[in-house]
């Protein structure tokens, strides 16, 4: 017999084909969880503002609205939950988008139902850990200046508008200026999985910041080192 988690983790599933959400649902209450299944967008909102969830499983292409609108709304209610995103979208652009969204992870469709359990368990258990410590207030390599209260990035008195990823990769990157970051270390820290994504889109989304921070200054911040990561120097 199946071990039941100690903790009754509350799951809300978001899915407009019956047959997966069933799947779904079995699969995670055999493994111990508490489902609710939503079968459009406004559904699972409203059943999230009325219930207490410790992690949303959604589809993006749903009825009424879609998973990235969703995401979006969940996020500005200021919850502490964990939103993984399963879907037939698997572009590097399309899990951009999930990711900027506010999603913790990202899984394409057809999924090992294994991997999504290894990944439902490091989503669930995240909600029960301390919130890391307050970000500094103002970071400054070169020119490039960030003021993390107000979330602005400037280079000189050049205003830069980044998205949500965009903003928290170039963060990680002045906080370890001069010191080459991977990939894989990037998908943990900045996108908060420990788990191959597929694609590449995180050398997407580096070269969307290089666009923003370096294409219009004479100095090059963000530098590739082929084969291990990137490095934020002069």
């Amino acid at each position: 017999m199946r071990k039941r988690l100690w903790t009754m983790h509350r799951i809300l599933i978001v899915e407009d084909e019956k047959r997966v959400a069933d799947l779904l649902k079995a699969g995670l209450e055999e493994n111990g969880y508490q489902t609710m299944v939503a079968y459009d967008g406004e559904m699972a909102l409203r059943l999230f503002k009325a219930g207490d969830y410790q992690l949303v499983i959604s589809d993006v292409i749903l009825p009424k609205m879609n998973g990235f609108d969703l995401c979006k709304e969940i996020r500005q209610l200021g919850r502490r939950t964990s939103i993984l995103m399963l879907t037939a979208l698997g572009t590097a652009d399309d899990k951009l988008e999930g990711f900027d969204a506010g999603a913790d992870d990202y899984m394409v469709k057809p999924f090992d139902f294994r991997e999504l359990m290894a990944r439902v368990k490091v989503l669930t258990k995240r909600i029960a850990e301390l919130p890391a410590a307050a970000p500094q207030q103002h970071l400054q390599y070169a020119d490039l200046s960030i003021d993390t209260a107000k979330r602005e990035v400037r280079r000189g008195e050049t205003l830069i508008s980044l998205s949500p990823k965009e903003y928290n990769l170039l963060v990680y990157l002045v906080e370890n200026a001069e010191r080459v970051v991977s990939r894989m270390e990037i998908a943990e820290k900045v996108w908060n999985t420990h788990f191959d994504t597929g694609t590449n889109f995180i050398d997407v989304c580096v070269n969307y910041l290089r666009k923003k921070v370096d294409r219009n200054f004479p100095v090059k911040l963000i530098q590739t080192h082929p084969g291990v990561g990137f490095i934020l120097t002069q």
